[in-house]
Order: C-alpha cells, then sequence, then structure tokens
C-alpha cells in the first residue's frame, strides 16, 4: 500500500486503504442498483405475459394494474412495508414483525437496499393480478396491492430475511443451524403472492363460459403468444437480477458466487422449460407454447430458494420437477374448477413450495458456507440429514397460514365494501371499457365509442351473434342472463 501510495500521490497507506474502501462500497451498490433495475424491470415482463395469456378486451387493464402496482407500491412500500420488514420490534417471545423506519429516509438510510427490496416487494403484489384477471374490480386491485406490499408481505420478510423467527439471518437463529433458507425468494416473494393469487381465484370466481355444468373445461385462449414469449424472456433476464443479485454485493467473494448463481438459474429455467414441453407432447400429441413458456418461469421460481447453495446438476433436477408442476398443477385447478388464465398458482405458489423444500434436499455443506456459514445441517439427499428439510416445510406452512389468513379477510373485507367482482355485462363488454373506456386494440373492435351506452361495448345480437349499432343491448340483462 505504501509503494501504492507513492506511486498515486496519496499521502500514505491509510488514504489508499480509505479509497479502496469507497470504491469496493461504490461497486457493491452499483450492483445492488443495477440488480434492482432488473428485477423492477420484470413488470414490464409480467405485463407481457398477463397481456398476452388473456382475451384482447382486457389488455388495457392489466397493463394498468402492473402500473400500479409500482406506484402505489412505492408509496406502500415507503410509508409502511420497509419498517415492518427490517425493523426490531418483538412481538411477545418472538420476533413477529419490524418497527420503526417508517416513512424511510435519512442521513443514515440505506438507500440502495431499500431500492432492491421493493422491487421485490412489487413483484410479490404482480403475481396476483393475473390470477383475478378479466373479472375483477379495478378498485379491489388497488387496494389489495396497497396491503399486500405495506403489511402481507414485509411481515413474510421479516420472519425470514429480517430479525425474524424463521430468518437464517436473525442475531439469534431460532430453529436448527441455519434458519429457514431461502435465498432469493421461492417462499418470501413467489410463495406469498402464489397464495394470494390462489385465494383471490377461488374468491372471486371462474370467468363466465369457463367451466361447463359437467365439469368439462372450455379453453379461453389468450390472444397474443408473441406478447407471452416476449414477457417470459424479459422475466427470465430479469431473474438475474432477483437471484444473481441476491448477494447484495460483489466484494468478499460474493462476485464467484454471483456467477454460480447465474448458471443454477439458467439450467433449472431450461430443464422447466423442457419438461413442460415434453411431458405435454406425450399426453396430448402436441407441444404447447403456453405449458412450456410457465415451465421456463416454473424453473425460475423453484431454483430461487436454492440458487446459492446446490450444485448445477440439482439445479436441473429441480428445474425437471418444476416443468412437471406446472403441467399437472394446470390440470389440478381445472379439476377444482380454480380458473388462473395465466398460471400464476401452478409457477408461483406451487413451485415456490416445491423450490423451498428442494433446498432440504439438495444443499450441500459446502455451499452453505459463503452466505450462511459452516453446518452440519445440509440436504438430505447429499448427506446432511432431514432437520433442514423439516425447517424448510416448516417455513412453508408458517407463511402459508399467515397470507391465506391475511389474503380471506382482506378480500372479504373488499367483496362487502368495494366489491370484488364486475358485473355480467362489465365482463361480457371486456374490462378496458368497462373501467378504463379505452381499448388496447381499437382498430379491431368495429369502431365502437368507449364513452356509449353499455360502456361502449356492441351488444350481441340474440339471433345472429352480430353487433347492436349503437351499443346497446337487444334485450334487458335479466332476460339476456336467462336466455344465456
Amino acid at each position: 500500500m505504501a509503494a501504492f501510495a507513492a506511486g498515486t500521490g496519496f499521502a500514505n497507506a491509510q488514504e489508499v486503504g480509505d479509497a479502496i474502501d469507497d470504491l469496493t462500497s461504490a461497486i457493491d451498490i452499483a450492483w445492488l442498483l443495477i440488480a434492482g433495475i432488473l428485477v423492477l424491470f420484470m413488470q414490464a415482463g409480467f405485463g407481457l405475459v398477463e397481456s398476452g395469456f388473456i382475451r384482447s378486451k382486457n389488455v388495457t387493464n392489466i397493463l394498468m394494474k402492473n402500473a400500479l402496482d409500482l406506484s402505489f407500491g412505492a408509496i406502500a412500500y415507503w410509508a409502511v412495508g420497509w419498517g415492518l420488514a427490517y425493523g426490531t420490534t418483538e412481538f411477545i417471545d418472538i420476533k413477529f414483525f419490524g418497527g420503526g423506519s417508517f416513512f424511510y429516509g435519512g442521513e443514515d438510510a440505506d438507500y440502495a437496499g431499500f431500492f432492491f427490496q421493493f422491487a421485490f416487494a412489487a413483484t410479490a403484489a404482480t403475481i396476483v393480478s393475473g390470477a383475478v384477471a378479466e373479472r375483477t374490480k379495478f378498485a379491489a386491485y388497488l387496494v389489495y396491492t396497497v396491503v399486500i406490499t405495506a403489511v402481507i408481505y414485509p411481515v413474510v420478510t421479516h420472519w425470514a430475511w429480517g430479525d425474524g423467527f424463521l430468518s437464517a439471518y436473525a442475531s439469534d437463529i431460532q430453529f436448527g443451524d441455519n434458519g429457514m433458507i431461502d435465498f432469493a425468494g421461492s417462499t418470501v416473494v413467489h410463495s406469498v403472492g402464489g397464495w394470494a393469487a390462489l385465494v383471490g381465484a377461488i374468491m372471486v370466481g371462474a370467468r363466465r363460459g369457463k367451466y361447463n355444468a359437467g365439469g368439462s373445461v372450455n379453453p379461453l385462449p389468450g390472444h397474443s403468444m408473441p406478447l407471452g414469449f416476449l414477457g417470459v424472456m424479459i422475466l427470465w433476464i430479469g431473474w438475474y437480477g432477483f437471484n444473481a443479485g441476491s448477494t447484495l454485493g460483489l466484494s468478499g467473494g460474493f462476485a464467484d458466487l454471483a456467477a454460480r448463481v447465474a448458471v443454477t438459474t439458467t439450467l433449472a429455467a431450461g430443464a422447466g422449460a423442457a419438461t413442460a414441453m415434453v411431458i405435454s407432447r406425450l399426453r396430448t400429441g402436441r407441444s404447447d407454447l403456453s405449458l412450456t413458456l410457465n415451465g421456463v418461469l416454473g424453473g425460475l421460481v423453484g431454483i430461487t430458494a436454492g440458487c446459492a447453495t446446490v450444485e448445477p446438476w440439482a439445479a436441473v433436477v429441480i428445474g425437471i420437477v418444476a416443468g412437471a408442476v406446472i403441467v399437472f398443477g394446470v390440470e389440478l385447478l381445472d379439476n377444482l374448477k380454480i380458473d388462473d388464465p395465466v398460471g400464476a398458482v401452478p409457477v408461483h405458489l406451487f413451485n415456490g413450495i416445491w423450490g423451498t423444500l428442494a433446498v432440504g434436499l439438495f444443499t450441500t455443506q459446502a455451499n452453505l458456507a459463503p452466505n450462511y456459514g459452516d453446518s452440519s445441517s445440509y440436504g438430505l439427499l447429499v448427506g446432511g440429514g432431514i432437520e433442514q428439510l423439516l425447517i424448510q416445510a416448516l417455513g412453508v406452512i408458517a407463511v402459508g397460514v399467515w397470507t391465506v389468513l391475511t389474503s380471506v379477510i382482506l378480500f372479504t373485507a373488499i367483496k362487502y365494501t368495494v366489491g370484488l367482482r364486475v358485473s355480467e355485462a362489465e365482463e361480457e363488454s371486456g374490462l378496458d371499457v368497462a373501467e378504463h373506456a379505452m381499448e388496447a386494440y381499437p382498430e379491431f373492435t368495429g369502431g365502437r365509442d368507449p364513452f356509449g351506452a353499455h360502456f361502449g361495448a356492441a351488444a350481441l345480437s340474440s339471433s345472429s351473434g352480430a353487433p347492436i349499432a349503437g351499443g346497446a343491448p337487444e334485450a334487458d340483462e335479466e332476460a339476456t342472463r336467462a336466455e344465456s
């Protein structure tokens, strides 16, 4: 350092050391900001996936919801969410939620950390929008997205990533040697969004015409597979910010860890897509693009918890199982008559659970060390015993109970205040005109007036199915419903 100081004009080695520390800190902050931007850009991916997988008459509505997840979510997380996630208040004898740091800011504020964590919170909220698409009131969704960003998700964050009772980073770990390991959020982010999406889909009900009385399913295909494909590719790229960025820096050996995380993330995504495609081909004789794209996302969700603690071969296995979960998960929901237009529940909930449990199966002792320290408790299938798997299961159950309970209370309150579901007429005309008086594709709707009667929708003639001029219904709503 002395020689370096002499050659660079620094007065002494201490100044050199300070300069190196500043540079190291700047690199870590820059990494966190870049990763956060990638995660934030995933909102564009979610918007495109959801738009492509739903019908064209609801595209403006779903894009509005994705835009406002960020807008309302940013304010809610700043005002309340960060404080609940990373404060220090204790509840009874276990650490249940944080306190302090509300309306976050100040001289010593960790702005890079706040930005990165907010991007995660927005992701959890967005998951729900696809599962309840095409029939949910816009106002109801806004209430929900504020509450999950401000309260539901931050409490889970405190449990698992703050100083909470499940946390592997707590000052005094409550369960086992490591606590629950969820490196980038298979449970913390994806299962939270997935549980809430499941509750929302059940409570709002299926779209009209989705299921017949005899139990058969009527396909309601999305309007644009190119949009769905582009959205998944954006999400895949953004996931490197999600997973690799969760090292929270590059110094101290974390650059190598981030590189390995990128590899396990890639392998799981590829294996998920390939498996979903092969299974759909074997079962139907056709290669289903929508299942393949969701296979990518399922693999990404599945590897998110263990991306830093498993070997590449295990990432492939995790992805293979995730792809199968997608195919059979979609079938399970249809058998239960739970309508999820974009497959959010199989992708985020089912594979969030699988990914969290996979940590307890495949985590190696050597891979624990860089981020969690040496431990004799690791993956069951690689010689580490069953303890870590049981702790992972405990985390899945605890987060599931919390999220389902709070989501049921929230959706029930919404149902009996602002209301959850749009009317039949609004659903038939499409939420674009019913909620926003604006269509995503006005050129293809016959030039109807979005400010006209019946929310601008050209009503269908009961005899010919042709639009009625002026958008006025041919018969009253009661008669039309009975006829249908």
